[in-house]
């Protein structure tokens, strides 16, 4: 196909404009690609279903009858060993699952007054 002389300069000006409003619109525009926003989506719920158990985890921590000897253990315990030892002292582990959630732990830790 022959294409007429004075349509070139329109086909690669849009060709140009297209990929600046592209990059313009990634970098500075705010748009992000499926994958971005499906993890981005997925990390806000994940925040959410922590910050929303984090109550249930300092009930627990309130209702325990050996609340003062465990809250010595995880005082007793060094900063980075803290969340372990609420783990382990059991206030992680939501009714219905089998095994205590560190992210819950760190934002119950980070709740309770030590």
């Amino acid at each position: 196909m022959n294409t007429p002389e004075w349509l070139k300069p329109g086909l690669y000006g849009a060709m140009i404009g297209a990929v600046f409003v592209g990059v313009v619109g990634f970098t500075w525009g705010g748009w992000v690609t499926g994958g971005t926003s499906n993890d981005r989506a997925m990390a806000m719920s994940r925040d959410t279903v922590v910050a929303s158990m984090v109550p249930v985890c300092l009930d627990m921590a309130r209702s325990d009858p050996a609340r003062a000897d465990k809250m010595a253990t995880i005082r007793a315990a060094s900063t980075y060993q803290r969340r372990d030892a609420l783990m382990e002292a059991g206030w992680a582990t939501m009714p219905g699952t089998d095994a205590p959630d560190r992210d819950i732990a760190q934002g119950c830790l980070a709740e309770l007054d030590l």
